[in-house]
């Protein structure tokens, strides 16, 4: 088999916004690979747009008139002369009709085949797949030829089967929609039905198949990489069991609860899992693991992950630079000997969300006061300015919080500094939530799963020290703007702003339309 050829890549347009497309900017500029950045109508101020070197307006604040549609993106990239497309993650970057039309009209997808999509993308299909690659998988059925079930009747003869309790879970879902925990016989059909719902709300397929509870797991996922070269290869486990109604809000590595050869079956797992799909780029294979050591399947992420950057912190890696050169054509930079050897402490990364720290609702508006915590080991992934809108219309993370440390121990006692140093007005964050958390015993201990929120209420109870300080932030940042009126970006731009965040850049070269 002939060799692949390598295809330099020289102008990228990000189809995303926020953090993450502010994330690949830099790595291109350090690559020296131009950025195109698109956005919508409530994104014309926003920092990636600021960042990039050109950025084409896409259409309205609606994803689904603008992010999400492919045409729009496609028909950017002729217009900027974009040759790859990096999409983030979240919108189009699992989408294998997306992965295909850009493949036909001859445009790089720094991500992976639309077939490996596609395969993964279907919780059943996926789980056929590894079942026969030989990972362990959480006991369930999938019904008639593994293509989901229809119908209550057959749905609760599987349950029995399995046992309760059961998840009912969507085939096409993820972040905990279409999903739901049953304890029992008389709550299963309205489970049911409700979970075929709301499958088909979020993702237009209502596809659903029963899956063994497994009780206070902890969720550890190991970051996979394969070229096209047939080389695969594993950077470790991240540790993702703090969440909220199923999503991610704390995430660290190393896991306190993996040893070395637990770390190395699972990756050696994880490589099965993206051979089996003759995988391409940056994954990651999500596992549940138990209490007693045992672990299973529970489905792969074919993109780059949100907390990706605690591998990076802890493997002194660049993983958005090895996407662009496997998109090259280019071999893995290590092998896996070398990547077992570069291991070396430990990282924490908390999601600053714009969102009540008690109730986890989202809480849009406009940045007034923003003062970012910096210092040796500490990396602030974001999309905030003083002045900017944090819209409605999106996942409300402003930033990603990333520390590091020798080991666990200063991790955690350099993310407390960091979080303390950090001061948002003018919107509710939850940092409060992570200062609660990063103090509460079982987690310092690393003694905790994914139940940790739900059963510890001091950890969603504000402190009437809280409770002040956020009064007082409001009162401050009322009195800024009826004295002085909101900040500009133009000015922001020009360096005018008292933000501490830097982004200072000029307006991108090219404005498009």
């Amino acid at each position: 088999m002939a060799a692949p050829t390598e295809r330099p890549i020289r102008r990228v347009l990000i189809a995303n916004r926020g953090e993450i497309a502010i994330r690949v900017i830099r790595t291109l500029r350090e690559l020296g690979i131009e950025s195109v950045a698109v956005y919508s109508d409530v994104d014309r101020k926003a920092a990636h747009v600021l960042l990039a070197d050109m950025a084409l307006p896409i259409g309205p604040a609606v994803a689904a008139e603008s992010y999400l549609v492919i045409d729009k993106i496609i028909a950017a990239c002729k217009e900027t002369g974009a040759d790859a497309v990096h999409p983030g993650y979240g919108f189009l970057s699992e989408n294998d009709v997306f992965a295909e039309r850009l493949e036909a009209e001859g445009i790089t997808l720094i991500g992976p085949p639309a077939a490996a999509m596609r395969l993964m993308g279907s919780k059943t299909e996926a789980r056929k797949a590894v079942i026969a690659a030989g990972l362990p998988v959480v006991p369930g059925e999938s019904g008639p030829g593994g293509n989901g079930f229809d119908d209550v009747p057959s749905a609760l003869e599987a349950a029995k089967k399995i046992g309760f309790p059961v998840l009912i879970k969507a085939a096409a879902g993820g972040g905990g929609k279409g999903m739901r925990l049953v304890a029992d016989l008389e709550s299963f059909e309205a489970s049911f039905s409700a979970a075929k719902r709301e499958a088909l709300s979020s993702f237009g397929d209502d596809t659903v198949y029963v899956e063994k509870a497994i009780i206070g797991p902890r969720h550890v996922e190991i970051q996979v990489f394969a070229d096209k070269h047939g080389n695969v290869v594993h950077l470790g486990e991240r540790d993702c069991s703090v969440q909220r109604r199923h999503q991610k809000v704390v995430e660290e590595s190393p896991s306190p609860a993996v040893s070395e050869e637990l770390r190395q079956r699972m990756g050696a797992s994880a490589i099965e899992a993206a051979r089996c799909c003759n995988y391409e780029g940056a994954g990651t294979v999500e596992f549940l693991l138990t209490t007693t050591g045992e672990y299973y399947f529970l489905e792969m992420n074919t993109r780059l992950q949100v907390e990706h950057p605690v591998t990076e912190m802890v493997y002194g890696v660049d993983l958005v630079a090895w996407q662009v050169a496997v998109a090259e054509g280019k071999p893995l930079p290590m092998s896996q000997d070398q990547i077992n050897a570069s291991h070396r402490g430990a990282a924490l990364e908390c999601r600053i969300y714009a969102e009540d720290p008690v109730r986890f609702l989202p809480s849009p508006g406009t940045i007034s006061t923003l003062r970012t915590p910096a210092g040796p080991y500490v990396r602030d992934d974001s999309c905030a300015y003083e002045g900017v809108e944090i819209s409605m219309y999106y996942d409300p993370l402003i930033s990603k919080l990333i520390t590091w440390g020798d080991d666990r121990a200063q991790a955690i006692a350099r993310m407390r500094r960091a979080l303390a140093e950090y001061r948002v007005v003018g919107i509710e964050t939850n940092i409060a939530f992570h200062q609660r958390l990063l103090s509460h015993q079982g987690f310092v201990a690393g003694e905790y799963d994914t139940g940790i929120i739900d059963r510890d209420e001091s950890l969603t109870t504000p402190t009437i020290a809280e409770g002040a300080e956020l009064d007082a932030g409001i009162a401050m940042a009322a009195l800024r703007n009826h004295l002085s009126g909101p900040r500009s970006l133009e000015s922001a731009a020009d360096g005018q702003t008292a933000s501490t965040s830097a982004w200072r850049a000029p307006l991108p070269t090219w404005r498009g339309r």
